[in-house]
């Protein structure tokens, strides 16, 4: 190993050792709005957000889920991945397809404008790149698919940061930014898609074996696709989102005794269920619902699994009704 190498290697190791120290930003410091995209951009983006929060110093969790492009109108951080990986930001990041929890640092006051996006989404921004070979990074937006977002991230921030700019206007402005550069995807592809989404609103814990009698490919084809445009194979993929819509359910106060034993049904037993909560949300099933984990707890929102479209993974029916 270089001196370099070993140098960056303990820089990282001693973030992560202060990083492990933090104390949450508290909610209430923290305004996070969804803002639903226009219909031509609906296949593509989930929904549109703006999370502002500013205070000097915040520390929080992004669970794992879909790929995020967002413009870093104010603040600046690193996301720390579990391979090591410490990635800084930029001020247009694409935060690619994450398959497990990863803490976050920003230095505030933090205010962000950005996109969820589809599994279609992410395939047509990146001119077809496998999530699975790209995912778990957080990327410059602008060096990975052009020059344009780097032009539209400066322009967003200028009106913003100055005379001021609507929530409707960014969506708008976003919305025209990202429109010409959505490349085509392959109909047959499309199609995959949606039918893997169908399969995972299906149940909390789908069998790969459903999947493969409506999707017209081999195992191995099938494999290859869902991991390229979802970012793990389908049994992996059935795995994370079994934990994050349990999540949602185990944080909701709302939901009933029979549907948390149902909940408590999809795993082994007790400790196999802590252990894949924090793998994918990065706590335990008992401090889901607690009041220091604004990010975590709006991005699994059991709104979010129930309204808004296009549904990757849809609650099943008779889940938090």
């Amino acid at each position: 190993m270089t001196e370099a190498a070993d140098a960056r290697l303990g820089d990282s190791a001693r973030k992560r050792a202060l990083l492990a120290q933090e104390r949450l930003i508290s909610p209430s410091l923290i305004q996070l709005d969804y803002l639903a995209p226009p219909p031509e951009m609906a296949p593509f983006v989930t929904t549109f957000f703006l999370f502002r929060c500013d205070e000097t110093h915040i520390a929080d969790v992004q669970p794992a889920g879909v790929g995020l492009l967002a413009v870093f109108m104010r603040g600046r951080g690193e996301l720390f991945l579990r391979d090591g990986t410490v990635d800084a930001s930029h001020l247009v990041n694409l935060v690619t397809p994450l398959s497990a929890a990863a803490p976050i640092l920003m230095e505030g006051p933090w205010h962000t404008f950005g996109a969820a996006l589809s599994p279609l989404g992410w395939a047509a921004l990146t001119g077809g790149l496998s999530a699975s070979d790209h995912g778990n990074r957080m990327r410059n937006a602008a060096e990975l698919i052009g020059e344009p977002l780097q032009a539209f991230g400066e322009a967003l921030t200028a009106a913003y940061n100055g005379p001021g700019i609507s929530n409707e206007a960014m969506v708008a402005m976003a919305s025209e930014a990202l429109a010409p550069l959505m490349r085509p995807v392959p109909a047959a592809h499309i199609a995959l898609i949606g039918q893997v989404a169908e399969w995972m609103g299906g149940s909390l814990s789908p069998k790969v074996d459903d999947l493969l009698a409506r999707a017209p490919y081999s195992p191995r084809q099938l494999q290859r696709l869902v991991d390229k445009y979802f970012g793990l194979p389908p049994k992996q993929l059935a795995r994370k989102y079994r934990a994050l819509r349990a999540a949602a359910l185990l944080a909701h106060p709302g939901t009933s005794p029979d549907e948390l034993a149902l909940v408590a049904e999809q795993f082994y037993d007790q400790p196999h269920m802590i252990r894949e909560l924090r793998l994918f949300t990065g706590r335990t099933p008992a401090r889901l619902g607690a009041p220091d984990l604004p990010v975590l707890s709006a991005l699994l929102d059991l709104r979010n699994f129930r309204e808004v479209k296009p549904r990757i993974a849809a609650m099943p029916p008779g889940f938090g009704a």
